[in-house]
């Protein structure tokens, strides 16, 4: 009998496949590393936290600083559920119990920043004031009924005798000293209570402040609860709902006749520092910013009620703060994580004002010798500022005078019988709350989907900052052949795409024919590379009905994939930080998703093809084409949504698969903000009018709906069987 010769990779594979039935073969796929070699890839180091070090890069151009501008704006307000705005629903005001201070007065106000969510807190008027005046919002950081609250005897000596407070009766409450003292210069002040502290009962402080583990009740895809996989895929968070209350909050305030709209300041300190930042970063009724003890370089904000999932990703607290610029603002230091100010963000802030032609306009008020609180020192920076800005004529510097203290009972809000308090930690008001917002935000979603454009306008923003990069901010890609090898009709590469400006290495294999008809096809599965070839080593029958018509044909090992993984088993749990408690945003406010992350190492292909210099071995593609099948399918349509017109046909294997049904935000799938902008049927409708097959699914109505819009109907296929050859098939016929 004659001997059959076999490729002694073919041996190898058949061997252990006999052996071995459940192991999987992808190795059977040419190697670009040695065995045992991790990429030298970026994102394979520890992922960052909260107290990473976040610096900032001043621009060298106003129109490269206008355009990151934009970009962090966005992703801020996406970051916070806010993009788009939720309706602005009647604030149904309540203003009560006046008292009158002889120089001003305070009043007891609450208002609804959303149908039932109680906004609450004190509101300072001067008397004695024609025409408008200024205003400022003061929020306020983690001093427990901060607003309610009074400093011990005890504490409150050692804050005189450091010099941190001037007087023995004011300043057991340096929250209402503040707002005496706007007031007594002539500003409207509004200063508002903390999810969970004072009058804010509605959250508990354990939910606001201290979630540690995650709730299996409230973690289910119908009326869940915040800190859920479903919370975070449609971008609900305790941060957010306090970023949406100051936003009302100014809405609030410029209701009030006798505001100047020209003149809106805001400060905080701590946890009330980051609410001013992000106010400031987003809004711009916003005149003048004062955040104190909080912007730095440094740790960012612990509590779960300062961070969010996308907030911090490449970005951080001193460039929210440069997106207030150039606009006046000031900051204060203490011993604590932002005692290295002055050398260490403050100087690049500087550069940044002194670039837009207003060096002044931003100033330091250090005090590293005072602890992490908004002490006399630091409120009278504040209200030179406010002088200086706002044009008050007020003899600097200004200085606080004594006062006499209002009692817990004469600022509460509530009472017993006109103004009763809503019902305190009601899991059932937190399911409704989310509940209405959802419903909001597709309502806002059909809205938008009026038109292509608009679609692409409002929707598509919201997805480019939901994955973290365009075909714009791909990065500079080069390629470096490791393996070449003549497979007859075409030739085999196996090699490196290095990503070099993101730090990135895909191990890559071509399948280049040597009749080469100009188009180039990405083709993709959770395998890796492996998914152009069989166990033997030979190429799948659908991948070489590509090659012998004339496409080249890329595999790659996205990020976790093939040669990214030690023992060759998937991921099944994507990596956290080290915090303990369970929340997402401890990792994801820093840190992409594993998702989001394929989807940019789909981006870096695509930037290679399109960018790929012609010569005469290698002339640059005429089209590029992406496939994705399993897991990988909704990576290509999201990263189609954000390339647009680079990918010109996109084949997407989805089975059905909807980010809102994940119940762990440790999957591998996992997406912040993935179910927020019309799920996976939002991703593929942000493909019209571009050709696109559907396979595992029939074509969902939102895609359908904005293919018609675009005149584009018959670039839409789908199949309810996800069939790989009907895949190539379609490809070719296009």
């Amino acid at each position: 009998m004659k001997a059959v010769r076999y490729p002694m990779r073919s041996l190898v594979a058949v061997a252990l496949a006999a052996l071995l039935p459940s192991l999987s073969l992808s190795f059977a796929a040419p190697r670009a590393l040695p065995a045992g070699q991790l990429p030298a890839d970026a994102r394979l180091a520890p992922p960052k936290d909260l107290n990473g070090y976040f610096p900032f890069t001043p621009p060298t151009s106003k129109g490269v600083w206008n355009q990151r501008a934009e970009f962090v704006r966005r992703q801020v307000l996406v970051s916070q559920g806010l993009w788009p705005m939720p309706t602005k629903t009647p604030l149904n005001a309540v203003i009560h119990g006046k008292i009158d201070k002889g120089e001003y007065t305070v009043e007891k106000a609450y208002f609804e920043s959303a149908p039932g969510f109680f906004v609450t807190g004190n509101l300072y008027r001067p008397k004695g004031k024609t025409g408008k005046v200024p205003a400022v919002l003061f929020a306020h950081g983690h001093w427990k009924d901060a607003r309610l609250s009074e400093e011990s005897d005890a504490a409150l000596a050692g804050e005189i005798a450091t010099g941190q407070e001037r007087f023995v009766e004011g300043g057991k409450s340096r929250f209402q000293s503040m707002c005496v003292q706007l007031a007594r210069m002539g500003c409207v002040v509004w200063q508002w209570d903390m999810m969970s502290d004072s009058d804010a009962i509605q959250f508990s402080a354990q939910t606001v402040h201290r979630f540690a583990k995650q709730r299996p009740e409230m973690n289910t895809t119908e009326n869940w609860g915040l800190y859920s996989p479903q919370a975070e895929a449609n971008l609900q968070s305790i941060m957010g709902l306090q970023t949406l209350n100051a936003v009302r909050s100014l809405d609030f305030v410029l209701g009030l006749a006798e505001v100047d709209p020209a003149r809106i300041a805001m400060t905080g300190a701590s946890g009330g520092g980051t609410q001013t930042m992000l106010l400031g970063a987003v809004d711009p009724r916003v005149a003048l910013s004062f955040p104190a003890v909080m912007v730095s370089t440094a740790m960012q904000g612990g509590c779960t009620c300062e961070s969010s999932c996308l907030l911090r990703v490449d970005t951080g607290n001193i460039e929210f703060a440069g997106l207030f610029a150039p606009k006046p603002q000031g900051m204060t230091t203490a011993n604590d994580w932002t005692k290295e100010m002055s050398t260490k963000g403050f100087p690049e802030l500087k550069q940044l004002y002194k670039f837009l032609g207003v060096p002044d306009n931003v100033v330091l008020q250090r005090g590293e010798h005072f602890p992490h609180n908004y002490n006399a020192v630091s409120r009278t920076a504040f209200y030179n500022l406010v002088n200086q800005h706002f044009k008050l004529g007020l003899k600097a510097p200004v200085i606080e005078r004594d006062y006499e203290r209002l009692s817990r009972a004469q600022l509460t809000v509530w009472d017993d019988s006109t103004h009763r308090a809503p019902k305190a930690d009601d899991t059932d008001f937190e399911r409704n709350l989310l509940r209405w917002l959802k419903a909001d935000a597709d309502k806002q979603l059909n809205t938008a989907a009026s038109s292509p454009d608009n679609f692409r306008k409002v929707i598509g923003s919201g997805v480019e900052a939901v994955i973290g990069r365009t075909l714009a901010t791909a990065g500079e890609v080069e390629w470096e052949l490791k393996n070449k090898a003549d497979r007859g009709g075409f030739v085999e590469m196996t090699g490196l795409l290095r990503n070099k400006t993101h730090g990135e290495e895909l191990p890559v294999s071509w399948l280049y024919p040597k009749k080469w008809n100009g188009r180039a096809v990405v083709w993709l599965d959770d395998s890796g590379k492996a998914a152009l070839f069989n166990a033997d080593g030979s190429v799948k029958p659908e991948v070489k009905q590509l090659v012998d018509a004339g496409a080249t044909v890329l595999g790659a090992d996205l990020l976790f994939q093939g040669e990214f993984l030690k023992d060759g088993q998937p991921v099944k749990q994507t990596r956290l930080v080290a915090n303990p408690r369970e929340f997402a945003g401890y990792t994801f406010a820093y840190n992409h998703t594993l998702f989001a992350q394929r989807a940019h190492d789909v981006l870096t292909l695509v930037k290679y093809l399109r960018s790929y210099e012609t010569s005469a071995q290698h002339p640059k593609p005429s089209s590029v084409d992406v496939a994705g099948f399993g897991g990988t399918g909704p990576i290509v349509a999201a990263a189609r949504a954000v390339a647009r017109e680079a990918i010109d046909r996109a084949a997407v294997e989805t089975g059905g698969f909807r980010f809102g049904k994940l119940l762990d935000y440790r999957d591998p799938s996992f997406l912040p903000g993935g179910a927020k902008y019309g799920d996976v049927p939002g991703l593929l409708a942000l493909n019209a009018p571009a050709k696109l097959w559907i396979g595992g699914e029939t074509a969902p109505a939102l895609a359908t709906k904005l293919y018609q819009s675009a005149n584009a109907a018959g670039a839409l296929t789908s199949a309810a069987k996800a069939d790989r050859t009907a895949a190539a098939k379609w490809l070719l016929a296009q």
